[in-house]
């Protein structure tokens, strides 16, 4: 749990910084997440809460800090033993509803790393074309919510 705390910490002391945040301090952040990556689950919900908690400037660099982290953990376990990126995505919807209430010249920042990351295969299309849409004031059902019409919606009466 001391590595977990450390992250706790290393993270947060960004939330009074003023962006951009340097590429030291990212790597700092990723390297302390990478050494807690026995408690994986709970160094994404800190970036999750940090996301959530943060001023909006502070939104891009947390969508940052995902990226630094989920890239790292691919590049040093490789793509089958990552467990950072699949489990950012368990709550990727809200997490990026967190992530749009950044100023209004920050959405392309976050469109450009949805990008880079379908560009480099890091997440799959279907994965981010929701997310992508969420940049242009689309909300997209999310799937489990897709299959609920109901029976009177599909019936046509006429007399």
């Amino acid at each position: 749990m001391d590595a977990v705390n450390a992250f706790n910490m290393e993270l947060f002391s960004m939330i009074d910084m003023k962006p951009p945040i340097s590429r030291a301090k990212m790597m700092s952040v990723t390297k302390s997440a990478i050494k807690a990556i026995k408690l994986y689950k709970h160094v994404v919900q800190i970036v999750e809460k940090f996301i959530k908690k943060c001023k909006p400037e502070l939104k891009v660099p947390g969508l940052y800090v995902v990226d630094s982290i989920v890239r790292q953990s691919r590049h040093q376990f490789g793509v089958d033993k990552d467990v950072f990126g699949p489990r950012f995505l368990k709550n990727f919807s809200e997490t990026f509803q967190n992530l749009y209430r950044c100023p209004e010249d920050d959405k392309t920042k976050i469109v450009r790393v949805l990008n880079l990351w379908q560009k480099n295969g890091v997440f799959d299309m279907d994965i981010l074309q929701p997310l992508m849409d969420m940049a242009n004031g689309i909300i997209a059902p999310r799937p489990a919510e897709e299959g609920n019409i109901t029976a009177t919606e599909g019936n046509v009466h006429s007399q």
